[in-house]
């Protein structure tokens, strides 16, 4: 009894610090917080794989979540708030939601970058059509990796940038993602 009041505690405090996590990083409240915490996401992403540059000028958009709190004892979840650009240009607001479960312990910061390599994968994220299973990988940014990776099957290639935090992962489980259209409520 005293095993499941433990792991149920750590489970409690790692969702606690994902949400309050998240919460401090990214202000819902106005458009341009929202823009500016995108573009210096974006700006840190550069500045860690200068190779990306290509694939802002060639993907047709992208979606970057600047903060994803994630954290999980056994059953695990993340959540984090992005900006959605068509052609260079913001069009809207989307959400990722992550579950997992299996051997997994402890909590993590990181932002999340998706390509999309044209209009049809761009059109399918915003039919909120989009989900990744664990099978899917995303790349660390690091100077050099965008010019070693392409899209994947489905017309999408998949950054991360780790913030902070420690987290031992063995699961399975996925990130679904919604869209919304403009910038504020």
């Amino acid at each position: 009894m005293r095993m499941k009041s433990a792991c149920f505690t750590v489970l409690l405090l790692g969702a606690a610090w994902a949400a309050s996590a998240n919460a401090a990083g990214w202000n819902p409240q106005g458009e341009s917080e929202q823009l500016e915490a995108a573009q210096q996401a974006v700006a840190t992403f550069k500045a860690n794989d200068s190779t990306l540059e290509e694939y802002f000028k060639k993907a047709y958009g992208y979606v970057i979540f600047p903060f994803v709190g994630s954290g999980g004892f056994i059953f695990g979840g993340a959540h984090g708030t992005g900006v959605v650009y068509e052609k260079g240009k913001p069009i809207g607001r989307a959400s990722l939601t992550q579950v997992t479960v299996g051997l997994l312990i402890g909590g993590q910061a990181y932002s999340e970058l998706l390509f999309f390599r044209d209009k049809a994968t761009l059109e399918n994220f915003q039919q909120n059509n989009t989900e990744f299973s664990a099978q899917a990988s995303a790349v660390v940014a690091n100077e050099g990796a965008a010019a070693k990776t392409s899209y994947d099957n489905n017309g999408v290639a998949v950054f991360v940038y780790v913030k902070g935090g420690a987290m031992l992962q063995a699961s399975i489980g996925g990130q679904k993602f919604s869209y919304a259209a403009g910038l504020t409520d």
